[in-house]
């Protein structure tokens, strides 16, 4: 698999990490119309990813045990976050 379609099956798996999607906001942001991105078909194909029923009835996508495992492995690191902001004082401010 090429590194660009693994890398976009790892922001789309993170994504629906965040919180489960409805099946309509998923269609609707990973849309595509170029077969050689097929980013929801391999997400699906690999079981990274599930159509769910909420309670409600609604369709939903979830990242199922497979997809966190893939996480695990796969995730690329975060910056680092500062450990304090870093203050600008405007000029005549009170320190």
């Amino acid at each position: 698999m090429s590194d660009d379609i693994e890398a976009l099956v790892v922001d789309l798996v993170e994504w629906v990490a965040r919180e489960p999607r409805s099946y309509a906001e998923v269609f609707d942001t990973w849309r595509t119309s170029c077969p050689r991105l097929p980013v929801w078909e391999e997400a699906c194909d690999r079981g990274l990813v599930a159509r769910r029923s909420s309670a409600s009835g609604t369709a939903i996508v979830v990242v199922t045990e497979a997809g966190q495992h893939f996480l695990r492995t796969h995730r690329r690191p975060r910056p680092a976050a500062a450990s304090e902001p870093t203050r600008i004082a405007a000029q005549g401010a009170p320190a």
